[in-house]
C-alpha cells in the first residue's frame, strides 16, 4: 500500500476536527504523523488532536503517555492523555479496558468537536483478527474489522491503515528518524493474538486479508438486502411491539439468507439483546413461523405468530431498574439515556402495569404486554411518565445489537432498524462515497 498521506485520507470527511488514538507504538505513531502531514497540506483548517489512553495497568504507562506528548509538542500537534480511573474489574479486564478505551477516546473527540477517531489497525491486525475468529468458528466475524465503526451512536472509529503492513509503517518512521515505543506485551505468547501473529507467514497474512475484504463485501450486501425486507414487511403498531407481515415468510429462495438475517436483527432489537441470536436457531424459528398460531421466545423476545401477523416484543422477565446518576447509560439495550439526566430518587424501570391498549393495528392483549415492558420514569414508586417522552430526562430509542458498536458493514441494516423503532438517524459514515464500497 502507498503510504502517501493523500492516498490514505483524501476520501475521509475530516470535518472541523479530527482525533487520533496514539499509544506511541509504531502503528499509531505513523498514523498520527501521516494524518498530520495530510491535514497540513490539504485540510489546514481541520484541527488535529492526539489522544493517549492511560489504562494505569502497567508501571510504564504514564511515562509512555508523556513520551507521546513530547513527540506531539515537537510536531506542533495538540495532545491529551485520558486516564482510566476508578476500580478495575477482577475478571473480564481486557473487555473492560477496551470499552474504557473507546469511551475515553469518544469523550475526548466530542470535547474537541470531532466526529471521528482514527486508530492504527493494520493489515497485520486484520489478518490476526480473522485467523482468531476462524479458529472460534465466527461466521460474520470473518469480515474482520470494518474500515469504520460507530461507537455508542456518536463517534466513528476509523481505520485508515487496514491495507498497510506494519513493517512498511516502521520503515516510513525509521526513514524520518522517528522512534516508537515497543510494548513488551506484544511479544508475550500468553496472549492469543501474539501466538497467532508468530505463526502467520506473509502469504497467509495476505490471504486472510483478502478473505476479510471479500467477506466484508458479502456482509454489506446481505445487510442491504435484509434492510430492504424490513422496509417492505416490518412495522411498529405500538411502542415496544414489532410486526412482520406474513408475506415476509414467502421470500424467494435467493432471499432466504437475508430474510433470516432480518429476523435475527428484529429479535435482538425487540428483546434488547446485545448480539444477534444464533443463526441456526433463528433459521429453525423462521421455518416454524409458517405454522400458526405459534408462540416462542428467542433472544429475550416473545414471538406470537397469528394470521394477522408475526408480532415480536420484549419478554416480561429480567427487566432492569436503573437509577439516574448523571452518567450516560443504555437501559435494556432499547433506550439511550444522555449524561446529565440526574435527579435524586428518579429511576428508569418497566412500566409494568396493565396499560390500556391504544388504537393500533395489533391485538390489544399484545399491545398491553408490549407497553408493560416499555421504559418509564419513576420517582420512588410514583410513575412520572413513559420514556423517551417523560419530562426532565434526555432519552432516545436505541437498537440493542448496534447500540455500542456498529460496524460499517451493518450500517444499512442498523439504519432500517433505527427508522423502524423511532430511534434518531445515524450519523453519516465518515468515508465519502457509498457505504457499500467504503465501509
Amino acid at each position: 500500500m502507498d503510504l502517501d498521506p493523500f492516498s490514505l485520507f483524501h476520501d475521509l470527511d475530516a470535518g472541523d476536527a479530527l482525533a487520533v488514538a496514539v499509544s506511541g507504538g509504531s502503528d499509531s505513531l505513523a498514523l498520527l504523523l501521516l494524518a498530520h502531514e495530510f491535514l497540513r497540506r490539504h485540510r489546514p483548517a481541520t484541527r488535529l488532536l492526539a489522544v493517549t489512553v492511560d489504562h494505569g495497568l502497567r508501571p510504564a504507562s504514564a511515562a509512555e503517555a508523556a513520551q507521546v506528548a513530547a513527540i506531539c509538542r515537537r510536531h506542533g500537534i495538540a495532545h491529551e492523555t485520558a486516564l482510566w480511573q476508578g476500580t478495575k474489574p477482577a475478571t473480564g479486564l481486557a473487555a473492560a479496558a477496551r470499552e474504557a478505551r473507546y469511551r475515553l477516546l469518544a469523550d475526548a473527540a466530542r470535547r474537541a468537536g470531532a466526529s471521528a477517531v482514527l486508530v492504527g489497525h493494520t493489515l497485520d491486525d486484520q489478518a490476526e483478527t480473522v485467523a482468531m475468529r476462524a479458529a472460534r468458528g465466527e461466521g460474520a466475524g470473518l469480515a474482520g474489522m470494518a474500515r469504520a465503526t460507530l461507537f455508542d451512536g456518536r463517534v466513528w472509529i476509523v481505520r485508515p491503515l487496514l491495507a498497510a503492513r506494519r513493517h512498511a509503517l516502521r520503515r516510513w518512521l525509521a526513514g524520518r528518524g522517528i522512534d516508537w515505543i515497543d510494548d513488551p506485551s506484544n511479544d508475550d505468547p500468553a496472549y492469543e493474538r501474539v501466538r497467532t501473529r508468530q505463526r502467520l507467514g506473509d502469504d497467509e497474512i495476505a490471504a486472510l486479508a483478502a478473505q476479510a475484504e471479500a467477506q466484508g463485501r458479502r456482509r454489506q450486501i446481505m445487510a442491504e438486502k435484509a434492510a430492504a425486507l424490513l422496509e417492505r414487511f416490518a412495522s411498529r403498531p405500538a411502542p415496544g411491539l414489532l410486526r412482520l407481515d406474513p408475506a415476509f415468510l414467502a421470500s424467494p429462495p435467493d432471499e432466504r439468507d437475508a430474510a433470516i438475517l432480518a429476523l435475527r436483527a428484529l429479535l435482538a432489537t425487540a428483546g434488547g439483546a446485545p448480539r444477534l441470536p444464533d443463526a441456526a436457531r433463528a433459521e429453525a424459528l423462521f421455518d416454524r413461523l409458517r405454522t400458526t398460531p405459534l408462540r416462542a421466545t428467542l433472544s429475550r423476545a416473545a414471538i406470537d405468530a397469528r394470521e394477522a401477523g408475526i408480532f415480536l416484543r420484549r419478554e416480561a422477565r429480567d427487566l432492569p431498574v436503573l437509577a439516574l446518576d448523571g452518567t450516560a447509560a443504555i437501559w435494556d439495550g432499547r433506550l439511550r439515556i444522555a449524561a446529565g439526566s440526574h435527579a435524586p430518587g428518579f429511576g428508569v424501570r418497566p412500566l409494568g402495569h396493565e396499560t390500556a391498549a391504544r388504537e393500533a393495528d395489533a391485538p390489544p392483549a399484545l399491545v398491553r404486554a408490549a407497553l408493560a415492558a416499555e421504559p418509564a420514569l419513576f420517582r420512588g414508586e410514583t410513575l412520572v411518565g413513559p420514556l423517551p417522552a417523560a419530562p426532565g430526562v434526555e432519552a432516545a430509542r436505541a437498537v440493542a445489537p448496534y447500540a455500542r458498536f456498529l460496524p460499517g458493514f451493518d450500517y444499512p441494516l442498523a439504519a432500517a432498524l433505527q427508522r423502524l423503532v423511532g430511534a434518531p438517524t445515524l450519523p453519516t459514515p465518515p468515508w465519502r462515497g457509498h457505504i457499500a464500497t467504503q465501509a
